[in-house]
């Protein structure tokens, strides 16, 4: 085994291609400290929390001293610095050669090259620094070489780039990874060159390979290199962190893969210039992530003249939870979709201005007083907005059509050069009113004016005014806006698009222009025709903006019913979008309608927590990204004895393993209610007969009471009568043949410890992880799974002879 700890000085954490990660490995105090990780939840009904990774590093030269300018990595020792740590299981070489190349291994931190893996290496190699070090010197060849007694057929061959050489003003230089047939020349791999930039990946005859496919070389994507042969074709694959590979070339396996004994290569050589050297690690290794996170500090420490940092790193809980609240569903979807502009109107009722949050630093509205002072009346955040916004939009009161207040400003040179060919706008309005103003926009010369209003009978109408000429469109749409009721109004130029009320309403030829217009007025234009009613989120968007276009209806549904009935899956995706996250990975196929989450005033975190809730899922940082993952109810569902993680026998468990069986998960009892819905109450007889009485509240996002009944059946139907069970399990993984598989447990895995004592209620007992804590150190992997009783997620199979056993596991599928 061997541990790598990675650091991503300098990188944006939510973004992995602008980081390039820095091997720290050799600072890392393994023998004492070692990496001690946390992850998920203590039992499965407690909330999985923040991921932590704790390790010590040396740091006698001060490279980890913030603020150090001598440091290799200033100025990026810094809070928040991207961390990852693997684990890197080497393989061992068994049997007698030939051997397949997926048992070349070295991790290279003895010192000294291995005469058995690397026996014919020449050029001044050297093993250094736990890396194999290559000189790249002008008109020499130097070389890790092994012998003649390796096949790839069905194999692979695996090798991180750890240090690359420079151009160093040389005409030529390469850096190649070979495996070689038995006739010079005929040959497959990779070749890095420096002075091109290149990555190119051959299967040459002669030295030569025509078509050859070669990639600008990325130090992000292209550090590890992975030439793999699988049931009749070559694979030429790379990776940015020996976990997940793409596949960048593929080829039918040449004959000679198949019929020879090989010879591998790590070769550098160039042509003039200056030499330095290559550097190749961990080869043969099967990566396994553990933890992704970030740095909280770099607290540095003496003792004496030693100096050392001890850092904890948090995963990506520790962002979500740090996040302010969300605005309402509305408001986050257009911030997202990186408007222009964008006016709320949600200000206090005592506000003079109204401010833009688009970030685009937009001026503020101030309050423009049109005929006599003191007319009529503005008042900011002063109205229930849409049905699911749960925010205060503006009040607009005239005294008449010229008397009263609306929101005029112009919005500067630096708004009207970032308005590109084609805008989109849109807002929200309610209104008894007819033949008033939305908006309007117009050129500080009024060359060139847009008006959106309503006309005479509430219909939606735009007018164009052009030196002086003015053009009257009136689009297809409803009759009346004017009729009481919040209506969203949509415009995309670039298609020529109306949206009323999230439905597509006119696509005509009509072209509604406002290229160059900077000075912007809302409920009102040029002081007349003032609004009367009630204005929101009033929002404009370039053509390459992200809410351009069809975005536009899915913020009528936000506004309007808070995507309800939407899947449980699309909510989770939809809030880790409002906060940045693009993706989460989503595990299972069991994902319920949600009810409205609309209104302002949670979390992300928080809202994304209701939907676990809801839906009995699981939400957790990832271990190999930057990221979140949730899984539905039914991945736990009835787990086959053939599909577990791994098994354990009880003999070769560490101590500390206990069987619980308390009163501490026991409901029977479940009073149950949903937003809007009735209060029901769920309950086990039996056991409140046998037990008492164990109740629990539950409101949960169902969009019907059938749906909520179900919940609270399932709810009480596993805790009832909670069986005995093991909840922690600690095991000694490296010393394992199987410790591959013992890595691959991951939240919602199982396993089985066999051979339980005779004392036990059973000899064997399957558990579903919940989290661990780990330790990891030099030879030694010690983790303690936070478990609980598979059977408790087992569901009913009619007929089945484990899972239709009566009274026993006749659970109904929720």
């Amino acid at each position: 085994m061997g541990l790598l700890v990675e650091m991503g000085w300098g990188g944006l954490v939510l973004d992995p291609s602008t980081i390039t990660w820095t091997d720290i490995t050799q600072c890392v105090d393994v023998k004492n400290q070692g990496v001690a990780i946390t992850r998920g939840a203590s039992d499965e009904l407690s909330e999985t929390q923040p991921g932590t990774a704790t390790l010590t590093l040396n740091n006698e030269d001060g490279r980890f001293t913030p603020g150090n300018s001598g440091s290799p990595y200033y100025p990026f020792v810094r809070r928040n610095a991207p961390i990852r740590v693997s684990v890197a299981v080497i393989p061992q070489r068994t049997g007698s050669a030939p051997y397949p190349l997926a048992q070349l291994g070295d991790d290279f931190d003895d010192n000294r090259i291995s005469s058995t893996l690397w026996p014919n290496s020449y050029g001044g190699a050297l093993e250094v620094g736990g890396r194999a070090r290559v000189p790249v010197t002008p008109g020499g060849f130097s070389a890790y070489q092994t012998a003649r007694q390796w096949t790839l057929a069905g194999s692979k061959f695996t090798v991180k780039l750890a240090t690359l050489p420079a151009a160093g003003g040389s005409s030529s230089a390469a850096v190649s990874i070979m495996a070689n047939s038995t006739t010079d020349g005929t040959r497959a791999g990779f070749t890095y060159n420096p002075v091109a930039g290149t990555l190119r990946l051959v299967s040459e005859t002669g030295y030569f390979d025509g078509a050859a496919t070669q990639l600008t070389f990325s130090a992000i994507n292209h550090m590890w290199l992975r030439l793999r042969e699988a049931a009749g074709t070559l694979y030429w694959e790379t990776s940015g962190d020996g976990f997940n590979w793409t596949t960048r070339r593929t080829l039918a396996t040449p004959a000679w893969v198949s019929a020879q004994q090989l010879v591998v290569e790590m070769i550098g050589n160039r042509t003039g210039g200056t030499g330095d050297y290559v550097e190749f690690d961990l080869v043969g290794a099967t990566i396994r992530p553990r933890f992704y996170g970030t740095v909280n500090e770099w607290p540095i420490e003496w003792e004496g003249l030693y100096s050392k940092v001890t850092i904890t790193a948090t995963d990506m809980f520790k962002r979500f939870n740090k996040l302010p609240s969300l605005r309402s569903m509305v408001g986050e979807e257009i911030i997202v979709g990186q408007p222009l502009l964008y006016y709320p109107l949600t200000e206090d009722s005592a506000a003079t201005s109204a401010g833009d949050l688009s970030g685009t630093a937009a001026p503020a509205l101030p309050v423009t007083q049109a005929g006599a002072a003191g007319s009529g009346t503005l008042a900011l955040g002063s109205t229930e907005g849409p049905a699911e916004t749960g925010e205060q939009l503006a009040v607009f009161t005239p005294v008449s059509a010229t008397a009263g207040k609306y929101l005029t400003a112009d919005l500067g040179p630096q708004f009207q050069d970032r308005m590109g060919n084609y805008l989109a706008f849109e807002a929200w309005i309610q209104t008894t009113t007819a033949n008033r103003v939305i908006l309007g926009m117009h050129r500080t010369d009024l060359s060139y004016q847009l008006v959106m209003s309503l006309n005479a009978t509430g219909g939606l109408q735009f007018e164009m005014i052009s030196d002086g000429f003015t053009t009257t469109v009136t689009p297809a749409g409803p009759a009346n806006l004017a009729d009481g009721k919040w209506h969203h109004v949509a415009y995309d130029e670039r298609s020529h698009t109306l949206r009323i009320d999230g439905t597509v309403t006119d696509t005509s030829s009509f072209v509604v222009s406002v290229h160059d217009m900077r000075v912007l007025h809302i409920g009102g234009y040029r002081g007349a025709r003032l609004f009367n009613g009630n204005i929101g989120h009033v929002a404009m968007f370039t053509s390459d903006s992200i809410g351009f276009g069809p975005s536009q209806a899915s913020r009528y549904d936000a506004g309007m019913n808070g995507h309800a009935g939407e899947s449980a899956d699309t909510r989770m995706l939809r809030l880790a979008y409002y906060v940045g996250l693009l993706d989460i990975t989503v595990w299972g196929s069991t994902h319920d309608p949600m009810a409205s989450q609309g209104p302002a005033g949670s979390t992300a975190m928080a809202r994304m927590r209701e939907v676990e809730a809801t839906e009995s899922g699981r939400l957790f940082a990832e271990r190999d990204w930057y990221g979140l993952a949730y899984q539905s109810r039914d991945i736990r569902y009835n787990p086959s004895p053939g599909a577990e993680t791994f098994t354990i026998d009880y003999a070769d468990l560490e101590p500390g393993i206990s069987l619980a069986d308390d009163d501490q998960k026991m409901v029977n009892i479940v009073d149950a209610t949903r937003p809007g819905g009735a209060t029901q109450r769920v309950t086990a007889s039996q056991s409140v007969a046998a037990f008492g009485e164990y109740s629990q509240d539950m409101n949960i996002l169902k969009t019907s009471d059938n749906s909520v009944l179900d919940a609270a059946y399932w709810l009480v139907s596993r805790y009832a009568n909670p069986t005995p069970e093991l909840r922690e399990v600690p095991i000694e993984a490296f010393t394992l043949p199987y410790y591959l598989d013992v890595l691959d447990a991951e939240i919602g895995s199982y396993f089985s410890v066999y051979n339980l004592p005779a004392q036990a209620p059973a000899l064997s007992m399957r558990v579903t992880v919940e989290g661990y804590s780990e330790v990891i150190k030099h030879n030694s992997h010690v983790i303690t799974f936070h478990t609980s009783a598979s059977a408790t997620d087992s569901v009913w199979i009619l007929d089945d002879p484990d899972y239709s056993q009566l009274d026993q596991t006749t659970r109904l599928a929720y």
